[in-house]
């Protein structure tokens, strides 16, 4: 069994990219791992091409431990297809259905101010939406609580 999992997005520009998904998911800058002080250290120790910049990537993690990290990848092929896999971005699920929807609007209005796009609405239920290289994402409400929680 999988102990824990990351995601790795491609991307034309990592920075804009890591920049968005940090205020969508309430993400941070990932740091370095050890004995490392800086990303760039960890970078160059690689040996990366002269073409190639530490800027080409965003590494980015949940500040509580709980969700996956993310990794952000400059490649040089854009995206031609609608995304396999896709992020769903969850509200709380409690309160009535309304307020749940309420929630989901909202978060979907802060994520097009934050520079993504809204792509349908399944009214009541979620929001389409793709984020500023217009990979596709949803938010929805998460689960209700149950009485033990």
């Amino acid at each position: 069994m999988a102990y824990m999992i990351d995601l790795t997005l491609d991307c034309a520009d990592a920075q804009l990219l890591g920049a968005f998904w940090k205020t969508a998911l309430g993400y941070v800058d990932e740091p370095p791992p050890a004995p490392f002080t800086t990303r760039e250290e960890w970078f160059t120790s690689f040996g990366p091409p002269a073409d190639e910049s530490v800027d080409d990537g965003a590494w980015l993690c949940d500040p509580e431990g709980r969700g996956p990290r993310l990794s952000l990848l400059k490649v040089p092929e854009p995206k031609t297809a609608k995304n396999r896999l896709h992020i769903d971005v969850r509200v709380p699920g409690h309160g009535s259905a309304g307020e749940r929807w309420a929630r989901v609007k909202a978060e979907s209005e802060r994520l097009v101010a934050a520079g993504g796009g809204v792509l349908a609405e399944i009214t009541g239920h979620h929001i389409v939406m793709a984020d500023p290289e217009g990979n596709e994402f949803c938010v929805a409400a998460g689960p209700a609580p149950t009485a033990s929680s």
